[in-house]
């Protein structure tokens, strides 16, 4: 058990130096236990009839009681108030914020690729500033998947968001975050990936002047480590380099709007206290921040590239074996050593639909166009690859050891097609002229 005290603090400078001095718990899907006040948290029982301190015992369940013991998500948050004290909570405009099921634009077979998000207006937080791109299944039926992206250049001020909907993947590009939670607090730079489980309030408040980067809203099985299989007991993403926060409470009685995305829509409740005061909570039902430089790549040391699977951080699972509601893959810095081999990813055509971000650098598939805040879309079965100016360069490359480590990049690849929003089909960052980097590919063949 750890303690974190009061998570009281401004933004800006004020966050800088809460982040730099942030302690973590460690371990993915582990039954953490913390408390910011010794003997906060109860021993031997989950609901005494007289919680320590004078706090009300509550059960977050992020799972059906019943489900089977490994796939179990839930806490016991020991807090000041109980979450049932408050009004009632009334519709609120979603902004650009859109849900499954995705209606207001037909499926589209074509590739497509955006530029980044443009710069919000001044006075834009995290929630103000996501913008919905696409996504597939349906939110009511928690199945499926959302992508957004989020632009923000000021901090969440006496305010705080909860998404009933789903998990909330977070993936930084530009600018650091602060995230204040139920749980305590966590820090995610670029380079780095924060969660927010489904039903979680937390607020968001910047590092640095400005922040953009993606999140993937999961309605599905929470995200899991991937099964190893043949690999064996370790490789890929490590359990104990995830970080889960210790924690820490907010016990101020000023207004806070909260805001709840319910079904596809938000509604907002201004209640007379923070409800950010856990003062220790025990479960697995909890945030995690994780450094996606740990990924232990793994591939080929004599032939072929492999596929992408092998670069899988997290996977939400479906109903068939094998086949993912979303996976979230990243494509870290590793070595090259592969013999009479094509070292760029392969072209393809996939059951699976892809979104690809880019966090800093270049990908090694693409010469030109694909910059960091931005991303591409390849829908099941739409035809993909290296553009020319690629595959001219790496068929004629000289087969020596090569290290990749001028970018970070990472895809969403999900099992059912992806539908963009009005707002994203008809965007001005959207590349009109994308299919062009795949002209010019010449006929070689010699009968």
């Amino acid at each position: 058990m750890s303690g974190g005290g009061s998570i009281n603090g401004g933004g800006g400078e004020q966050a800088r130096k809460t982040a730099q001095a942030l302690a973590y718990l460690t371990g993915f899907g582990n039954e953490h236990s913390s408390e910011a006040v010794p003997g906060a948290l109860p021993i031997g029982r989950n609901s005494p009839q007289r919680s320590p301190l004078g706090l009300y015992a509550e059960q977050l369940s992020g799972s059906a009681f019943t489900e089977p013991r490994a796939l179990n998500r839930r806490s016991w948050l020991y807090r000041i108030r109980p979450s049932a004290a408050h009004p009632p909570f009334t519709r609120t405009d979603n902004g650009a914020l859109r849900t499954a099921p995705f209606t207001e634009a037909p499926a589209d077979p074509n590739r497509l690729r955006w530029n980044p998000l443009p710069d919000p207006a001044p006075g834009t937080d995290f929630l103000a500033g996501l913008w919905t791109l696409g996504g597939n299944g349906d939110a009511t039926q928690r199945s499926g998947m959302a992508i957004h992206l989020y632009a923000a250049n000021a901090p969440m001020t006496d305010r705080v968001f909860s998404d009933s909907d789903g998990e909330l993947l977070i993936v930084p590009e530009r600018g650091g975050l602060l995230l204040r939670t139920e749980f305590g607090l966590l820090s995610a730079r670029p380079g780095e990936m924060a969660l927010i489980p489904r039903g979680v309030r937390f607020r968001v408040e910047l590092l640095d002047a400005d922040a953009r980067g993606y999140v993937c809203e999961n309605y599905g099985r929470p995200f899991e480590l991937p099964d190893l299989g043949p690999i064996g007991a370790n490789g890929l993403a490590s359990a104990r380099d995830f970080r889960a926060p210790v924690a820490a409470y907010e016990d101020e009685e000023r207004r806070t709007e909260v805001v709840n995305k319910f079904c596809g829509n938000l509604w907002t409740a201004t209640y007379d206290h923070s409800p950010l005061d856990v003062v220790a909570w025990h479960g697995t039902h909890v945030p995690y921040v994780y450094d996606l430089r740990s990924f232990n790549v793994l591939g080929s040391i004599s032939y072929d590239h492999p596929d992408p699977s092998i670069f899988t951080v997290l996977t939400s699972p479906s109903d068939t074996p094998g086949l993912a509601g979303v996976d979230f893959v990243v494509f870290a810095p590793r070595w090259l050593v592969g013999e009479d081999t094509f070292r760029p990813p392969y072209f393809h055509r996939n059951v699976m639909s892809e979104y690809m971000g880019l966090i800093e650098g270049a990908y090694d598939a693409k010469a030109e166009g694909f910059v960091p805040g931005g991303g591409s879309l390849h829908n099941m079965m739409s035809a993909h690859g290296p553009d020319r100016e690629t595959f001219d360069r790496a068929s004629a490359a000289e087969l020596k050891p090569q290290k990749i480590d001028d970018g970070l990049a990472f895809m969403f690849e999900t099992r059912w097609p992806i539908t963009a929003t009005a707002q994203a089909a008809g965007a001005d960052h959207l590349q009109r002229g994308y299919d062009d980097v795949w002209q010019g590919l010449q006929r070689h063949f010699r009968a």
